[in-house]
């Protein structure tokens, strides 16, 4: 039979408090890593599709063989997304396989805080370490995504100042001071 429950002394609810306390903050931030990492397998999910399309363009426009100014932009364009989109895929190939490393960090510091509490041991050097390396992997990841969505940037720039040259190249005034118009506008 086991001996029956006391009520706690204000000293033990102290380090209980203290050692959930503590769990707490590693939970938020693999909260947040598993948000990010939702997000970016989402936009490069879209990365990959769209290459797709563009390959599929590409080998269409290559098909025509046309030599017309227009068609030789048009080639050039998708060749110069087809190159970002790569670039984009890998860098979100990389913010990922980032994010999850910071994740496991995170999940490695919850473990040896509960670790710590189980034993009574204090390995503090150890938890800190575990943290900063989870902020330190999270930070890059920051970073790569921000070089990402740039190049995205980049590649709509691109495909506007096309349209602009291709309303030119169609000789329609109401065309060129529509796409003008909108260009103007970004």
């Amino acid at each position: 039979m086991p001996p029956p429950l006391t009520e706690p002394t204000p000293e033990q609810l102290s380090t209980a408090l203290m050692i959930i306390s503590a769990m707490i903050t590693p939970a938020v931030l693999i909260l947040g890593s598993s948000s990010l990492i939702a997000a970016t397998s989402t936009r490069l999910g879209r990365i990959l599709e769209r290459t797709r399309k563009l390959a599929e363009q590409v080998e269409a426009l290559l098909q025509r063989q046309s030599e017309s100014e227009a068609v030789q932009d048009k080639l050039d364009l998708l060749l110069d997304q087809l190159t970002k989109t790569t670039r984009r895929a890998r860098l979100l190939q990389r913010a990922m396989t980032s994010l999850y490393l910071a994740l496991g960090a995170f999940v490695a510091t919850s473990m040896a805080l509960g670790i710590d509490a189980a034993i009574g041991a204090e390995h503090k050097a150890v938890l800190v370490t575990l943290v900063l390396l989870g902020a330190s992997i999270l930070f890059y990841a920051s970073i790569l995504l921000v070089a990402e969505s740039r190049i995205a940037l980049a590649a709509v720039d691109r495909e506007l100042k096309f349209l602009g040259r291709l309303a030119n190249l169609t000789g329609s005034s109401t065309s060129q001071s529509k796409v003008q118009e909108k260009l103007e506008v970004t």
